[in-house]
């Protein structure tokens, strides 16, 4: 019994050593500039259709996999004018997400920028969403396992799913 407890107290320890981590990295590559919601706090949004979820990551990850119902807007491609069409009604509630939060905060920048009121950034990003058991799907809206990790280096963030780097 006492293996027991001390292997809960471990796991639960690396756990938090990860987030620790987590909010470590997107310290130093974020400034805060737009406020975070967690994973959980955006399943509830889902569920009442109440969000509108925007993925920033280029098109090569999204069509690996991305977070059911999201929409496309891309980041080296991104463009007010596409999302202007897209989301008119500039007072919505907004989630942009990228691999793990940090794509996010710039384009979720750019969105305040161009007058929308409500934009949030996905604490964690994808990685963060799929760690935490919750589904992703493909270009063909087929539920997957399979996440683009964006590099080698970040995709150590992801720790639940099968990675998928480019071959460069």
């Amino acid at each position: 019994m006492k293996f027991l407890v001390s292997i809960a107290f471990l796991l639960t320890a690396l756990q938090g050593a990860g987030q620790t981590a987590l909010q470590e990295l997107l310290e130093r590559y974020n400034t805060r500039s737009v406020p975070y919601i967690s994973v959980e706090e955006l399943r509830m949004f889902q569920q009442n259709d109440s969000v509108v979820l925007l993925d920033a990551r280029e098109w090569k990850e999204y069509e690996i996999s991305h977070i059911e119902a999201a929409t496309f807007i891309g980041f080296s491609e991104f463009s007010e004018e596409k999302l202007a069409t897209i989301l008119p009604n500039k007072n919505q509630f907004i989630v942009v997400y990228c691999s793990l939060g940090i794509r996010s905060e710039t384009i979720s920048e750019k969105l305040k920028k161009a007058g929308y009121t409500q934009v949030e950034n996905l604490y964690g990003g994808i990685f963060e969403w799929k760690n935490k058991g919750y589904p992703v799907v493909n270009s063909r809206d087929q539920k997957t396992d399979s996440i683009h990790g964006y590099s080698k280096n970040w995709s150590r963030w992801l720790t639940n799913g099968t990675i998928i780097l480019d071959n460069k």
